[in-house]
This record gives C-alpha cells, structure tokens and sequence, in this order.
C-alpha cells in the first residue's frame, strides 16, 4: 500500500504552493551559482560572494528514505542554527500537522519519496514564512534543507500581470485543494477575500480585481483580472 500525506497536511502544503513557487524562482535568480560552505554554529551560509544568514530546515536521508526536522536533530537540538524551526512542531501541534509533529517522516513507503521529501521542505518554508529554501547534498546519502533567515533575500511582489499564471502554476503543483491555494495566496500577500458563488473575489491595491472561478471538480476554471490603467 502506497503511503500518503494526511488531509491535513497537504491542505497546508496548498496554502503556500502559489506564492511559495513564485518565491523560489525569486530566490534561484537571487542566488549565484557558485560553490557553498556552512558553519552551523554561526547561522552562517556562503556561495561564492554571497553571505546570507540561514536555519537549518531539515535532512534527508536518501538511502534509508527518511526526513528528520532540524528541530529534532540530536547534534543541533536547542541550537540557534534550528531556533525558527521550531515553529513548525508548534504550528502542527496547534493545527494537528502530524507530519510537522514527528521528529522523524518515514518516506520509504511513498511512490517517490524524493518528491515526498520536496514536499515536506517546501510546506515547512511556507509555515516559516521563510523566503524559499536550499536543497543541497552534504555527503553520501543525505541532503541537507536550509531556510535563508536574511532580508537581503527578495521576496516576490504580489503582480497583477503574473497572478493568473502564479495562481494555475500553484494548483498544478499538487492538485488536493486549489481552493486552499488561492486563499493562501492571498493570505500571504495581506488581501482580503470574499466567496460570491463559487468564485472567490479580492480587491487588489490600486483599485485593481481579481475573480477566481471554479468548476465542479473544484479545479480552477478561470482568472479574471482588471488592472485600472
């Protein structure tokens, strides 16, 4: 039997996938693409030039198909290299996560635990409120998740232009609940919202709109934005 993530999780997985993909792309072109280093101890991560401030999000283990929070990791338990994610076990307990709970998330019995792994990263940079996450090998058999805790790191805007892609883009990424994509999205940007129908509506700054239609799948059906000119 194929394992999957509970309801709960991945509606709040949902919550970020819009805002959360435009973000890392924001952060990828932020990035230079250069070797890395981290000290741990100092919260300190380095690529070529650039320094930036980082938690450690999490670790997974590829060989045993594991994930483990940075929180619960022995060697950096109580550390201030792990202090922001010990938000996340808060949230869930909160909000009865148990995937945000559980020290260890055993991924061997997902149909792509890599994936799996992806996903818990991704929802843990949303919770965090984090500006995107970097995932990178450190040894054999392990990836190491950090989370940039710096504001030198951009965090996309809110585009009128770019909000139909972004918001269709963030539905396709898991497909459980597009309803909890677009809310999120506009949660994350501080616009307000309002169910007419089957559509959800937010007034935008400047005057500007925008009307989510749904099918009766509950899939996204349309975007209609109107930019005052």
């Amino acid at each position: 039997m194929t394992h999957t993530f509970t309801d709960a999780f991945l509606r709040e997985a949902e919550r970020h996938a819009a805002w959360g993909a435009a973000q890392l792309e924001t952060l990828t072109a932020f990035m230079p693409d250069a070797p890395w280093t981290a000290d741990l101890p100092s919260c300190l991560y380095r690529q070529g030039e650039l320094a930036l401030r980082v938690a450690v999000l999490g670790t997974y283990d590829t060989s045993a198909r594991s994930w483990m929070w940075g929180w619960a990791n022995p060697g950096l338990r109580g550390t201030e290299v792990v202090a922001l994610t010990g938000a996340l076990e808060r949230y869930g307990r909160a909000h009865g996560i148990p995937e945000l709970t559980s020290e260890v998330v055993e991924l061997g019995g997902f149909q792509d635990p890599d994936r799996a792994a992806e996903m818990l990263a991704f929802t843990g940079m949303g919770v965090a409120g984090a500006p995107g996450y970097l995932g990178l090998p450190a040894g054999p058999g392990t990836r190491v998740y950090f989370l940039p805790d710096d504001p030198q790191v951009p965090r996309a805007a809110l585009d009128p232009v770019a909000l139909p892609r972004e918001l269709i883009t963030g539905a396709g990424l898991i497909g459980h609940s597009p309803r909890d994509v677009v809310g999120g999205y506009f949660d994350h940007h501080g616009v307000p919202y309002r169910t007419e129908g089957a559509r959800l509506v937010a007034d935008l700054r400047d005057g500007n709109a925008v009307e989510v239609g749904f099918d009766h799948l509950g899939r996204i059906a349309d975007v209609r934005v109107t930019v005052l000119p």
